[in-house]
């Protein structure tokens, strides 16, 4: 019996062909746009090599590395740490660009648009204006507040410089267009303060059809159904009601989704029409027969 075991057969032989066309196979599929994780390898005047496990070092560019004229290129991505990157292409060489700037930029609309659906503020200092608003720096990224979304709509100039507080009313990364709004801000914060059967002093801001738009003195928007008017078919709101013209409700519903406060009038009401017929006294004696409610009332203006 032979000591030695049987060679392999010639097919089987792995040779150094097979080898680096198994590595090949075995390599990451690297596309633009994916985002990879690299070890800081070398650097360079005009960048860093950074190894993300490719065949050779991917290169980061200075102008895609993100940082600012003052800051030191070594420091931000010492030798040998670790760091995120964005592909960006592979050049002609066969060489992956990356980019840090690009993924900063990236997450941070994506941030920024989490922020807008849970409905959280931002605060950023005014940089610039013009004659439809002024322009703010979000973290690096230019936002435009409109003038009509200002609680200061006159003398701009004023607030540059000046740290605003403001919604986010349109995150769009692909039209590189963010909107906010200081008003809208000021109204979701309001809205904390106010409670289902509280009465709230305003002026009416605009008549629909659907009912009246009211700007609450707390900053907030509040709007009255036509339906809460009077327990009594409302032809025509202009009758009773002009653009400017002080007035009283009751609060039935907080829509922190739209950041606006349903109100009423028919709940005040001794008797069906009493809106349409006495609308001073209503207004006038709403704290005292608000006082008098009893039960809870309902988003739609009930009382149970």
């Amino acid at each position: 019996m032979s000591l030695h075991s049987p060679r392999p057969p010639a097919a089987e032989i792995f040779s150094a062909e097979d080898f680096a066309q198994a590595l090949a196979a075995q390599s990451l599929d690297f596309r633009p746009g994916q985002v990879v994780r690299g070890r800081i390898f070398q650097h360079q005047s005009d960048g860093v090599l950074v190894d993300i496990g490719a065949k050779s070092p991917a290169f980061l560019p200075l102008k895609e590395a993100g940082i600012g004229s003052e800051e030191d290129l070594s420091q931000v991505f010492p030798l040998k740490s670790e760091a995120e990157f964005l592909i960006l292409r592979e050049d002609a060489e066969g060489q992956i660009l990356l980019s840090a700037r690009r993924l900063r930029l990236k997450r941070l609309w994506e941030e920024l648009a989490e922020k807008q659906a849970r409905g959280e503020v931002v605060t950023a200092p005014v940089i610039g204006i013009n004659k439809g608003g002024v322009v703010v720096d979000v973290q690096g990224l230019r936002g435009f507040i409109p003038r009509s979304h200002l609680l200061q709509r006159e003398a701009l100039e004023e607030l540059v410089g000046q740290f605003l507080t403001a919604s986010l009313l349109e995150v769009n990364p692909a039209a590189n267009k963010l909107v906010l709004s200081q008003r809208v801000a000021r109204q979701v914060e309001s809205l904390g303060s106010y409670t289902t059967g509280q009465v709230v002093r305003g002026k009416v801001s605009a008549l629909k059809p659907f009912g009246i738009f009211v700007e609450l003195e707390e900053g907030a928007s509040g709007l009255l159904p036509i339906k809460q008017v009077s327990q009594r078919f409302v032809a025509s709101l202009s009758d009773l009601f002009q653009p400017g013209q002080p007035i009283k409700a009751v609060v039935i519903d907080v829509d922190e989704a739209k950041g606006r406060v349903a109100l009423s009038l028919r709940v005040l009401e001794k008797y069906p029409g009493e809106v349409l017929e006495q609308l001073p006294l209503v207004l006038e004696e709403a704290e005292k027969r608000a006082g008098k409610l009893k039960g809870r009332i309902t988003p739609e203006g009930e009382v149970i």
